[in-house]
């Protein structure tokens, strides 16, 4: 074991890094808020209804509650030592070196694939109003215009985050206002088949069987990928000690508003069997009630969607980068700063990556945006096991009187973490029975070859980085 010092867990920790503390409290809520509604409940939520009908709810409460707990997990972390490397910090300190390695990597190649992807959406969305503009034009605009957002600065990010957020919170209240007054009302052209009842009345709760309900847990957990990067920003924020708890115990509101009030509400007005893949609930939903140019509206706000997600894929991919680098298990030039304090290297290495969705589009326009998205449910689960691993291994230490307690404890200590470990084994082995969704783990297994090889390679260049760490650290006894 390697013996260092226990340090203080406020948030003062981490001033060394040298980012600006430029993310108010404001920006940090709306980021986290943003991290919650995606495409995946936009677009994805429609064929999840198709498969579960009314029962969808119940998941995405349940998938909801496993959130919260790898939240609150992050959240002691983040508090213990508030820092921009975030979950692979925490591996390399709380598992060791390889899995700081392993996770750093995973999650920047989660935001690059993501990346790929809602360039490709956005490009589609834009075709939308103007079929004329060839797919490939599209996705270089906002990949160029994204990229000069992040390069100015963190402040200009989270002003440009805060927004996005904002559209996307006002069309789901919206929607749930509007649906509310035709279910209480009557108005509209659904007004008359519109009630509460549809809920139990079209097949029951769980009109294919539970062991139905159950698959689409996959799909509904890809909806919440990206509810994490909240823990990305603590070495940016200006407040973390305050701004990161408010941000992380909002949760369970976001999602009983935005993911099950919304669910309720357009089940209500509009019964499940109405609901098929590929399309939009919230437009079919808009177009049953009558609301004028429902089909454009919705597709504004899912165009803010995927360049929301594309945005803060640019911000994390070049934080991590950064991590990785100060910890040399990536090149040094990535851990530079520039003067306006952002790593512009590794965000530029990460924008030319995610460059390749724009040449997908110009290639195969049809079929580029399956053939970006088959990694990122896979990655996003590694990133939440690392989390609830390093949590598990930090209360041990904690208990044992070897670190500080953070200032944020979670719930249920370890045991809730144990309990979200186990439920996110449950998805990964759903994914492996269902042919369609298995390729992201043939994908996987592909990753996790490049990255033994990197970090053989690694070793034999710098053999002293793997003997950073490697097993619970050993600190100052504290008390």
């Amino acid at each position: 074991m390697t013996s260092s010092k226990v340090t203080d867990a406020k948030a003062t920790d981490a001033p060394e890094e040298g980012y600006e503390r430029g993310l108010g409290s404001r920006q940090v809520q709306m980021i986290a808020i943003g991290g919650a509604i995606g495409v995946g409940l936009f677009m994805g939520a429609g064929a999840n209804i198709a498969k579960a009908g009314p029962s969808i709810i119940l998941m995405y409460a349940l998938a909801g509650v496993v959130i919260f707990f790898i939240m609150r997990a992050l959240g002691e972390l983040l508090l213990y030592r508030p820092v921009s490397g975030s979950f692979a910090e925490y591996a390399r300190e709380f598992l060791g070196p390889f899995f700081g390695f392993v996770t750093g990597w995973t999650y920047w190649l989660m935001w690059v694939v993501t990346g790929m992807a809602e360039l490709t959406a956005a490009a589609i969305y834009i075709h939308f109003w103007f079929p004329e503009i060839p797919q490939w034009v599209s996705a270089l605009v906002f990949l160029v215009v994204l990229f000069g957002v992040n390069l100015i600065s963190v402040k200009i990010f989270g002003e440009v985050e805060f927004w996005f957020s904002m559209i996307k919170v006002t069309a789901i209240i919206g929607m749930i206002v509007i649906g509310l007054g035709v279910l209480t009302l009557g108005f509209s052209d659904a007004g008359d088949t519109a009630t509460v009842s549809n809920l139990w009345s079209h097949g029951g709760i769980f009109p294919n069987g539970i062991g139905s309900s159950l698959m689409t847990l996959q799909g509904v957990m890809f909806a919440y990928l990206a509810v994490e990067l909240v823990g990305v920003t603590a070495g940016e924020s200006e407040n973390p000690e305050k701004t990161l708890p408010k941000a992380i115990n909002t949760l369970p509101w976001r999602i009983i508003v935005f993911y099950v009030g919304a669910l309720l509400v357009i089940l209500s007005v509009v019964k499940w069997t109405e609901f098929s893949a590929g399309e939009s609930p919230f437009v079919h939903a808009f177009g049953k009630i009558g609301i004028p140019l429902a089909a454009g509206i919705v597709n504004f706000v899912v165009l803010t969607a995927a360049l929301s997600s594309c945005n803060s894929g640019m911000y994390s991919t070049g934080r991590m980068l950064r991590d990785l680098a100060s910890n040399s298990e990536a090149p040094q030039a990535f851990g530079k700063l520039t003067a306006r304090k952002t790593p512009a290297v590794g965000i530029a290495v990460s924008v030319a990556l995610m460059g390749i969705g724009v040449v997908l589009n110009y290639v195969v326009p049809e079929k580029a945006f399956q053939y970006v998205t088959s990694v990122a449910t896979a990655a996003g689960i590694w990133t939440w096991m690392m989390i609830l691993v390093s949590h598990i291994r930090y209360r041990a230490a904690v208990e044992a009187g070897r670190l500080r307690a953070s200032s944020f404890p979670a719930p249920g200590g370890a045991l809730f973490s144990w309990v979200a470990l186990l439920f996110l084994i449950g998805v990964t082995f759903m994914i492996a029975y269902d042919k369609d969704a298995r390729i992201c783990l043939y994908v996987a297994a592909g990753w996790a070859v490049a990255l033994g090889v990197g970090w053989a390679i690694l070793k034999s260049r710098n053999p002293q980085i793997a003997a950073r760490g490697g097993d619970e650290p050993e600190l100052e006894k504290v008390g």
